[in-house]
């Protein structure tokens, strides 16, 4: 189905992923031959270990927000999550110009929005524009898949053309993205606040029913649901009528609420929760994300992580293996690279990055930081002393925080963890009022290290140009051939670590709790929930 032209350019885009993914692959919730065949019908009850934060699939961010909004909007493309390789969804064929400046893209006739206005090109336009015009700080990871974006051209009403100033070998993958869905004229017409009140116009399968900011979100199947991706397991409708989401922060009010029958599914659970989930004849259902893992973002201007040689101490002051071991259990790693490992491109750092306290305090000696009276280290009256902003977006957080304040305390290092919303955490990202930020970003691409470190973007570094890295950085975008994009990406890394922009701890996993009841519970490539093909038995 995808026209031949466009394997010049695109090809690295589709087998790079493919090389990577395919060793993750993913975990579903089946319930084995004795569910029988699907069958349509019910509610599935579902508790989110945090509120979603917007409504919008541009503006979407955390894994919590995007398992609701993902649901409601198709993309052009869709990514295999077992290969990598880019399947059709409202695009059903494609072009890319040999340059990877141009790409074609042939829409799928007879797609409706859910306010029954039609999927066009000017749909397409319209929703690549209106990214661009919320700007970065509101679609952070959209903006940069449209890094250099020109405009989209209607070349007839199922034809939309997407012109790039410069190479954007990335944007084919992007074009598969919750952020970059494709929403109708009745949405991208408002402004960025009035995207997020849960009214949003998407085609996907299944539509708002209702939405209560920090507390709730009601999901009902779209009648007439007929151009699902090609990764789909069924063509036609959704087979669920509704999805009720649930804010439920407390790990064992959700896993109790797991057990007890009032919750089919529930994010985030947590090693000690398995063994009562199992005993109820539920399953912890697992998948690796690809992309940034978490990790401190140094702001290079701020106290004594101006110096480079604090940062560089940092990175094997960090036992990660005791991170996992203690904190998150056997379906998580430890980081091993500014990549996690299902990532395309990924490089193993893990013996730059293995544990060696001694190593780390050696960089310090040398650095003149001397330990005081307690023990904390100091140069020229300054205490080696830096805050972490962080929020609960993923629920082992702050006890990861609290384990790393130890560790580094045993350097000679004091860490203060400065937990707040995650509102307040990204409108402080913005103005880059921090120390530290502790975050992670997910995509099944090696271009989030442009998006997360390039000096043109969000800068949360607030760092100035580094050519060894922005040069890669930018270079990656023009690369054609597989095997030049990945050693650019390795690059990269690389540079990132040289220059101790990044701090990895942990790779994050997905684990989610699903009763008995459950089939088919899927993680999409960039492991957020599908749950398209998901029904419930025995209802």
């Amino acid at each position: 189905m995808i026209r031949p032209r466009h394997r010049i350019a695109a090809v690295a885009a589709a087998v790079t992923a493919a090389a990577s993914l395919a060793a993750c692959g993913s975990d579903s919730a089946t319930g084995g031959a004795d569910a029988g065949p699907p069958q349509p019908g019910g509610t599935l009850r579902y508790g989110l270990s945090q509120a979603p934060t917007c409504s919008d699939p541009a503006q979407s961010g955390t894994n919590q927000t995007l398992y609701v909004t993902r649901q409601i909007v198709d993309s052009l493309t869709d990514q295999d999550p077992k290969t990598g390789e880019i399947k059709p969804w409202l695009a059903k064929s494609w072009e890319i110009s040999p340059d990877a400046k141009v790409f074609t893209f042939h829409l799928a006739d007879g797609v409706t929005f859910s306010d029954g206005t039609p999927l066009t090109a000017d749909s397409v336009r319209n929703t690549f524009d209106s990214v661009i015009e919320l700007g970065a700080a509101k679609t952070p990871l959209g903006s940069s898949y449209l890094t250099n974006y020109v405009g989209t051209t209607a070349v007839d009403k199922l034809t939309a053309r997407v012109e790039f100033s410069k190479p954007n070998a990335q944007f084919l993958q992007a074009s598969s993205t919750a952020q970059l869905g494709i929403q109708g004229d009745a949405t991208t017409a408002k402004p960025a606040d009035q995207r997020c009140l849960g009214d949003n116009v998407g085609s996907g399968p299944f539509t708002y029913a209702a939405w209560r900011q920090d507390a709730s979100a009601t999901l009902a199947k779209r009648a007439g649901y007929r151009w699902g991706s090609a990764v789909f397991a069924h063509q036609g409708e959704a087979y669920l009528d509704k999805i009720e989401f649930t804010v439920v922060p407390e790990s064992g009010v959700r896993t109790g609420s797991l057990i007890s029958g009032q919750l089919d599914a529930v994010s985030d659970a947590l090693p000690q929760d398995a063994p009562q989930i199992e005993a109820a004849s539920g399953r912890v259902l697992s998948t690796a994300n690809p992309g940034v893992p978490f990790g401190f973002q140094t702001n290079v201007t701020r106290g004594p992580l101006r110096d480079a040689a604090v940062r560089q101490a940092l990175l094997p002051a960090i036992d990660r293996k005791q991170l996992v071991d203690t904190v998150l259990g056997p379906q998580f790693k430890p980081a091993t690279s500014a990549l996690a490992s299902s990532t395309p491109g990924y490089q193993d750092f893990s013996a730059r990055l293995s544990y060696d306290p001694a190593k780390a305090r050696g960089i310090l000696d040398q650095a003149g930081w001397t330990p005081g009276g307690d023990g904390i280290r100091a140069k020229n009256g300054e205490r080696l002393s830096f805050a972490v902003l962080f929020s609960q977006a993923f629920a082992g957080n702050q006890a990861i925080l609290e384990l790393v304040q130890q560790q580094l305390r045993q350097v000679g290092v004091e860490l203060k963890l400065d937990l707040v919303s995650g509102p307040e955490s990204t409108a402080r990202q913005n103005v880059k009022d921090f120390d530290t930020t502790y975050y992670n970003t997910t995509r099944a691409d090696g271009d989030i290290l442009r998006t997360s470190f390039s000096v043109d973007g969000r800068n949360l570094n607030a760092r100035e140009r580094i050519p060894a890295l922005d040069d890669v950085l930018d270079g990656q975008l023009s690369a054609s051939d597989t095997a030049a994009r990945t050693a650019l990406i390795r690059t990269a890394q690389q540079a990132v670590l040289d220059a101790g922009l990044w701090i990895p701890t942990v790779e994050l996993s997905q684990a989610i709790g699903a009763a008995r009841s459950v089939q088919d519970l899927k993680f999409e490539a960039s492991a957020r929930l599908q749950f398209f093909d998901t029904w419930l038995s025995g209802r």
